[in-house]
């Protein structure tokens, strides 16, 4: 069996682990089952999810069991882990709708068929019935307030304000990892850095009851150069649900990666050989847009499908190449003489009529690459001659507009 921590480790991953030398050990002896969580607090994935299921999917091709935590009980708190402030409360309806949709997205990137086929559980079958007496006297008195209090996800709140009810997130969370172990056989527990706190008490809380087989990991989230987190659009979060962010914009957010960014992130989203990647990326002029170009198509591929990642790049051929079919670009429709600062807000390109008539005044907006100046421009038949008008900020944000 491949030592998956090595490949881990090459490729980036590797920020954290409980016990270092067992972990590698212990990878190397056996199928290990291990599990990641994920909270559904929307009704799809996003980019921040995305480094979950690469490693989730490399422990799988290399002869682990990942085990796929819906926290469909833990959602009804909400982890605080680097929240300003409380998170929004979600019915137990939305949750459970929220958890059928994210299923889907899953079984993109991990199989569940074979000996060491994935499996997905709800930790809202066994949270949501807990009796807090209970759960206090077994679970509870492990837990020293003061540590807690101590750790990362906590600390940044007691200046704004900690309720008794997110506290409880971390001792949720640890039993998750104790019922796993106990009903699953599950030995490891896997995360992003921001959950480095609470895994630890996962791992201590089943050590303290009388075993010595659990494990932390965790692995770097994607982030920039200068550790800002990655995933973000002028539209907000990037998500991986096509009806929320478009294949063709999931698309362009890769091609338009910082030069210094692409390596880290074709190793961390792609399965491309590490050594291909680094002689993609060597390049310090334009010949590294080539490298931008096969991380946005097997980015793209990988989320979408590679038919989507296809269109994409036709799309984006045409429209920075002056080849390639512009017909597989995705259209907003707009009314017969919109204007230019209504068709900007309906695009998505701003939020607000304010906002999209500074960014004609700076001379950011362009219409079939003619600048727009006047923010009381209305589009006229002319500007739809080839079926479609072509709106455009600055040099990389492209929409395309069709009428009704």
């Amino acid at each position: 069996m491949t030592n998956v921590f090595d490949i881990l480790e090459e490729r980036g991953y590797v920020e954290q682990l409980t016990h270092p030398d067992e972990i590698k050990k212990l990878f190397e002896k056996e199928s290990v089952r291990f599990y990641i969580g994920i909270d559904p607090t929307a009704d799809s994935l996003h980019v921040g999810h995305f480094i979950s299921l690469m490693v989730a999917s490399h422990m799988q091709k290399a002869g682990h069991k990942p085990i796929i935590l819906m926290g469909g009980g833990t959602a009804v708190i909400g982890d605080p882990s680097g929240k300003t402030d409380m998170r929004k409360m979600l019915t137990i309806e939305d949750i459970d709708k929220n958890v059928a949709s994210i299923k889907k997205q899953i079984e993109k990137f991990l199989s569940f068929e074979g000996e060491n086929a994935a499996i997905i559980v709800n930790n809202g079958d066994w949270l949501r019935d807990l009796k807090y007496l209970d759960f206090m006297r077994k679970i509870g008195v492990h837990f020293s307030v003061n540590k807690m209090l101590a750790a990362e996800c906590y600390k940044n709140r007691l200046d704004t304000g900690l309720t008794f009810f997110e506290l409880g997130y971390m001792l949720m969370q640890s039993y998750d990892f104790l019922y796993l172990h106990d009903n699953y056989g599950c030995k490891l527990q896997m995360g992003g850095n921001d959950q480095w706190s609470n895994i630890i008490g996962g791992v201590e809380l089943i050590r303290k009851i009388g075993n010595d087989d659990s494990y932390g990991f965790t692995f770097k989230l994607l982030t920039t150069k200068e550790g800002k987190k990655m995933g973000k659009t002028e539209k907000g979060a990037l998500w991986l649900n096509p009806e929320k962010t478009s294949p063709y914009e999931f698309y362009q957010y890769w091609r338009n990666v910082a030069d210094e960014d692409i390596e880290n992130v074709m190793k961390l989203l792609t399965f491309l050989d590490v050594k291909e990647i680094e002689e993609l990326t060597k390049y310090k002029d334009e010949r590294i847009n080539e490298a931008k170009k096969i991380a946005a198509f097997e980015i793209t591929k990988l989320v979408h499908g590679e038919e989507e990642a296809k269109k994409a790049e036709e799309a984006t051929k045409a429209l920075f190449e002056g080849k390639g079919n512009v017909d597989t670009m995705e259209s907003t429709v707009v009314e017969k003489n919109i204007s230019i600062v209504d068709a900007i807000v309906l695009t998505g390109i701003v939020s607000s009529k304010g906002q999209a008539k500074t960014l004609i005044t700076q001379g950011a907006i362009t219409l079939n690459d003619e600048k727009i100046d006047d923010i009381s421009y209305v589009l006229k038949d002319s500007d739809f001659s080839e079926g479609y008008a072509i709106l455009k900020k600055g040099k990389k944000i492209y929409h395309k507009l069709v009428r009704q």
